[in-house]
């Protein structure tokens, strides 16, 4: 009866194997300073360090030093908080946080950056118990982040920077931006009904509220756009007679003044001029 069953068994623990999760692949955290997350597989992807120097980033000074400032801190391991960077599209907030990181893990070589997509956010408390048993210090940054979802996402990130019973990972700082300060979707379904409709509004207004580092960039003014093109000109060697005039007719023809901007006018001068640049 025992050598009947053998086979029976055999093709039982095959088919359990071919059911059960494929083990996770660990983290090769070493291989670079910037990674991307991918939930469905668990993978890390490395990705080459960000080419723009934190100096390169003008009008946005105060910004700039207060983000510092709360990055450095989590860097040596004091109290700082999880920051929400947000204003008018185009004006460096997603920038600045790159830059940022880069210029602190000079001297932190610890510090690793994890960008996750903001569709993903239901799967950030998974990603937090992920990193909360390493031994780096991670700054977890989600790009134009907001809940056009509902209140499911509000939730989950509620969880992952509350941390439940176990409290918050202490090696991991959480970095959004937003174009909007409360990350309200841009509509809601108009058959969930009022209440509904309200209480998914304040789930999600009170996310903000867990972050306690505010920065607001507000629209560019001409000055700023120009002192922004300036500095890139100057920076990377490009010299044009006319260099104001036609910056300020590159932003009209945009219908806005902002860094992203005077960037893409950099990067049309560069061409025009047969220079390179860094991005």
């Amino acid at each position: 009866m025992t050598h009947e069953l053998e086979p029976v068994l055999a093709r039982i623990a095959e088919a359990l194997e071919r059911l059960a999760p494929t083990p996770g692949v660990e983290p090769a955290f070493a291989s670079a300073r910037l990674f991307r997350h991918d939930p469905a597989s668990g993978a890390f992807h490395p990705a080459p360090d960000y080419p723009l120097p934190l100096a390169a980033l003008v009008g946005v000074d105060r910004q700039k030093d207060r983000f510092v400032e709360n990055l450095r801190r989590f860097a040596a391991g004091l109290p700082c908080n999880h920051a929400l960077l947000w204003g008018v599209r185009g004006t460096g907030k997603s920038s600045l946080a790159k830059a940022a990181f880069i210029n602190v893990a000079e001297g932190a070589p610890d510090l690793k950056l994890v960008e996750v997509d903001r569709d993903q956010v239901t799967e950030l408390p998974g990603l937090f118990d992920i990193l909360r048993a390493r031994g780096e210090r991670f700054l977890v940054l989600c790009d134009d982040l907001s809940f056009e979802e509902g209140a499911a996402a509000a939730k989950a990130l509620k969880s992952a920077l509350e941390g439940g019973v176990s409290g918050p990972p202490a090696n991991v700082l959480f970095v959004a931006t937003s174009n909007r300060r409360h990350l309200m979707p841009r509509g809601h379904a108009e058959d969930r009904g009022l209440i509904a409709l309200a209480e998914d509004a304040e789930e999600e207004v009170s996310v903000s509220d867990r972050f306690g580092l505010w920065i607001g960039f507000p629209p560019m003014d001409q000055p700023s756009y120009l002192e922004a093109v300036q500095g890139y000109a100057k920076r990377y060697g490009l010299k044009t007679p006319d260099l104001d005039r036609r910056a300020l007719q590159w932003a009209q023809l945009r219908g806005a003044r902002s860094g992203r901007v005077a960037w893409q006018f950099i990067r049309d001068l560069a061409g025009e001029l047969g220079k390179s640049l860094p991005l």
